[in-house]
C-alpha cells in the first residue's frame, strides 16, 4: 500500500519502455513515474496491449 501516493500525475512524469535485459525469458514492457520512487509495473512485452487497442 502506498504511504504517500501523489495527487495527480504530470502527464511528463509517465514513460512506458521495453526493458530487454531482464532476467526473464523475454521482453519486458514497464511504464513508470519517473517523478515517484517505486512506480512502476510490468508485464511480458508479448502480453502488453497494441497501440490500437489503446484508443
Amino acid at each position: 500500500m502506498a504511504t504517500n501516493p501523489p495527487a495527480m500525475a504530470d502527464a511528463d512524469t509517465i514513460v512506458g519502455s521495453i526493458d530487454s535485459s531482464s532476467a526473464s525469458d523475454g521482453d519486458e514492457y514497464v511504464i513508470a513515474d519517473i517523478s515517484a520512487d517505486d512506480a512502476w509495473l510490468s508485464m511480458e512485452a508479448e502480453d502488453a496491449p497494441t497501440l490500437p487497442a489503446w484508443r
